[in-house]
């Protein structure tokens, strides 16, 4: 009886370790992920509006019919790189994630609290690298860290109705991921009498 029970608990425990090394495995070992279904359609470095969602066409399985999707597909050996994105009248929400299709950061309209949701994206080294400056605060500038070299950075408009469709895709359409071209903003010092 106890050989018995033993062999149960040992198939059980069996099971679920091959169960949790195979979910954990499976995002490594995919060969259809994200970032591989996107490379084809999308540029590098920059803004590709996705067609609206279809179940028999959609690139990405579970998209919403309601939002408009832009995807910039970013490499950062270059450099960093600057994301400008125009606030929809809805809802617009913007997501980083790696290769590997994990997330690190997202903002939206509310909590960005501009009309545009603007902000630099690069690697913790290439941040230590830049000049430090008092003047200019985290207000002034949204510095994001990406933990890996390449990923994807997700845009997404509401369309609270559907004939409000063309406004979303228009909005994600001014949207503009590239690199940075222009060396780090400075706040302008206060003048003082002389």
């Amino acid at each position: 009886m106890i050989r018995l029970l033993f062999t149960i608990v040992a198939g059980v425990v069996l099971g679920l370790v091959v169960h949790l090394v195979s979910v954990l495995a499976l995002p490594r070992i995919a060969t259809q992920d994200a970032y591989s279904r996107l490379t084809p359609m999308t540029k590098l470095n920059g803004v590709t509006q996705l067609p609206l969602a279809d179940p028999q066409t959609s690139p990405m399985p579970f998209m919403d019919p309601a939002f408009a999707l832009a995807i910039c597909r970013y490499d950062l050996s270059g450099g960093p790189i600057k994301l400008t994105v125009p606030v929809s009248q809805a809802y617009t929400s913007v997501s980083f994630y790696t290769r590997n299709e994990i997330a690190y950061y997202a903002i939206n309209d509310r909590s960005a609290g501009r009309k545009v949701i603007e902000l630099d994206l690069m690697t913790e080294a290439q941040h230590n690298e830049l000049p430090e400056d008092e003047e200019v605060t985290a207000a002034d500038r949204l510095i994001i860290d990406s933990p890996s070299t390449t990923g994807l950075i997700v845009m997404k408009a509401l369309a609270a109705e559907p004939g409000l469709m063309p406004q979303a895709q228009a909005t994600l359409q001014a949207a503009t991921c590239g690199p940075q071209t222009e060396p780090p903003a400075k706040a302008e010092a206060p003048r003082g009498r002389r």
